[in-house]
C-alpha cells in the first residue's frame, strides 16, 4: 500500500472538503477552471481510507466547458455550468451518483460558486446527463431522469433477469436489472435477518453481469410494505470499484423500481429507503414530456475542510 505515498505528495498543498449524503462520503475539490485533472491512481490514493482522507469517491468540481463530456451537456442545457467528475474509491470513472449531486451542490454553495434559495433548482452536468437538483429544508431532491429495466424482455416476462450469488446467502437468489443512468441488479430478501448476514467484503457474482458490471442492492421489504401511502424497504448495497458502502442513491432508486414491480398495480409512488447510513426518499413523478422519472431526496453535509500536506 505505500503506492498512495507519492500520488498524495504530486497533490501538496490541495485544498479540499469532506461531505457525506446518508454516509455514503466524498472528497470533494473545487477546479473550476480544469487544471487538477485528478488521476485514477491519485484518486485512489485520496479515497484510501488507511492511507489518505478516506471515501467511496472523490467528487471533481469543474465548470462544463473545461471538458469535452461537458461541452456536450452544454449543448444539451447551457445552464448546466458546473460538471460533477465523479471517480469511485478504486479510481475508476463513474456516470453518477446520487448521493453525491446533492452533495455536490451542497459543497458549490459551501464554496460560494453558486447561490440558490430553497426551492430553487440547479441543473448539473454529470456523465449519465442533466440532473436537476432542488433546494429543500433538510437537504435537495434530485430529478435522477428516467429509470429503464437492463434486460426489459425478461424482466416483464420473469420473476428477474439474473441469479446473485454473495457470502451469507444459503442460495443464489433471483435478481432485477435496473438502469438509473448506471448500472443496478437488485435482490428482494425475505426478513431482515438475512440482510443482516450478509458478507459484502466481496463482490457478489452475477450472472448474467450488465456490460459494465453492475452495483448490487439487497433490498427487504418493509412488513407491511405501505404505510399511509408510503413504501418501506430496507437496504444494503456492494457498489462496483468501492465494495459496501453506508448509502447508495442512484441504488435507492433501483431498489424501489424492482421492488415496486415486483409488488404490482396498485404499488405506491412514494418510498422511504432505509439504508445504514439513514434514510432516502424515492418518488415517481411524471415529467413533462410524459415520461416517468425518478426524484430522489435527503441530506447532504458537509464535515470538514482541509489541505493536504
Amino acid at each position: 500500500m505505500i503506492f498512495a505515498a507519492r500520488p498524495l505528495a504530486e497533490l501538496a498543498g490541495l485544498p479540499f472538503a469532506k461531505g457525506h449524503g446518508t454516509g455514503n462520503d466524498f472528497v470533494l475539490i473545487a477546479d473550476p477552471d480544469g487544471i487538477r485533472d485528478v488521476t485514477a491512481v491519485q484518486a485512489a490514493a485520496l479515497c484510501d481510507r488507511h492511507l489518505g482522507i478516506g471515501a467511496d469517491g472523490l467528487i471533481r468540481a469543474v465548470r462544463s466547458e473545461q471538458l469535452p463530456e461537458g461541452r456536450e451537456i452544454l449543448a444539451e442545457d447551457p445552464d448546466a455550468v458546473w460538471f460533477m467528475d465523479y471517480r469511485n474509491a478504486d479510481g475508476s470513472v463513474s456516470e453518477m451518483c446520487g448521493n453525491g449531486v446533492r452533495v455536490f451542490v451542497a459543497f458549490l454553495l459551501d464554496q460560494g460558486l453558486v447561490d440558490l434559495e430553497p426551492g430553487g433548482t440547479l441543473p448539473v452536468g454529470t456523465r449519465a446527463g442533466v440532473k436537476r437538483v432542488e433546494r429543500r429544508d433538510g437537504g435537495f431532491a434530485v430529478d435522477m431522469g428516467p429509470w429503464q429495466f437492463i434486460h426489459p424482455a425478461q424482466a416483464e416476462a420473469e420473476a428477474g433477469d439474473s441469479l446473485v450469488t454473495a457470502d451469507g446467502l444459503d442460495v443464489s437468489r433471483p435478481a432485477l436489472s435496473v438502469s438509473m443512468g448506471n448500472p443496478h441488479t437488485v435482490v428482494a430478501l425475505a426478513e431482515d435477518a438475512e440482510l443482516e448476514r450478509l458478507r459484502l467484503f466481496d463482490s457478489p457474482k452475477v450472472e448474467p453481469v450488465p456490460p459494465h458490471g453492475t452495483n448490487v442492492e439487497f433490498v427487504v421489504p418493509a412488513e407491511p410494505l405501505v404505510r399511509d401511502g408510503i413504501g418501506s424497504i430496507a437496504m444494503r448495497v456492494h457498489e462496483r470499484g468501492v465494495g459496501e458502502t453506508q448509502s447508495c442513491g442512484t441504488g435507492a432508486c433501483a431498489a424501489a423500481v424492482a421492488i415496486r414491480h415486483w409488488a404490482g398495480a396498485g404499488a405506491p409512488s412514494r418510498w422511504d429507503v432505509r439504508v445504514p447510513g439513514g434514510t432516502v426518499q424515492v418518488a415517481f413523478v411524471t415529467a413533462p414530456e410524459g415520461t416517468e422519472h425518478v426524484e430522489l431526496s435527503g441530506p447532504a453535509v458537509i464535515v470538514a475542510h482541509g489541505s493536504l500536506g
